[in-house]
């Protein structure tokens, strides 16, 4: 078995390096396409597990979830569709307007997302392990300020950005 040689970066690597957009993207990325490798045995995306472990926390409307969750209308609606297809989830007319739909996870969908939980928990501590503990600490209460405060919300611009999966 060999061990895999990091390679010094490039020139154009290391200009990146200074860039917050650029090492938040590249971050994130890894980490989704590790999810999606751990999270593939159980058949549900980190997608799929995002939007079933929010709506578990009260009756939310797909629109409401896709905007807890950053996704737009259209992969909201593919999302729910293939959760449906596998009984995870399905839209249910909501107690407090019947004219309205919330998402609504079953008792397959609760067990998935107590899976996947495990599984997330473990990358996630696997990926955090790479940092001293008081560097863990620090990044993740500054990665939720930023989310919760300056990067809540997008802006308008065009053309739009698209946020795709990662491909296989």
């Amino acid at each position: 078995m060999g061990v895999a040689v990091k390679e010094a970066p490039g020139a154009s690597e290391q200009a990146l390096s200074d860039q917050l957009a650029w090492l938040l993207s590249r971050a994130s990325y890894a980490l989704a396409t590790e999810l999606t490798a751990g999270l593939s045995s159980l058949g549900v995306s980190p997608r799929g597990h995002c939007v079933l472990s929010s709506a578990l926390g009260g009756q939310y409307t797909q629109t409401e979830l896709a905007r807890m969750v950053g996704l737009d209308k259209t992969t909201m609606v593919v999302t729910l569709d293939e959760l449906e297809a596998a009984g995870l989830a399905k839209r249910v007319p909501a107690s407090h307007d019947r004219r309205a739909r919330v998402v609504a996870v079953t008792k397959a969908g609760e067990r998935k997302v107590r899976e996947a939980e495990e599984i997330v928990g473990r990358i996630q501590d696997d990926v955090l392990a790479a940092l001293p503990v008081r560097q863990r600490e620090v990044l993740m209460e500054a990665l939720r300020t930023l989310v919760r405060e300056r990067l809540s919300e997008g802006v308008e611009c065009s053309p739009s950005v698209r946020r795709r999966e990662p491909r296989a």
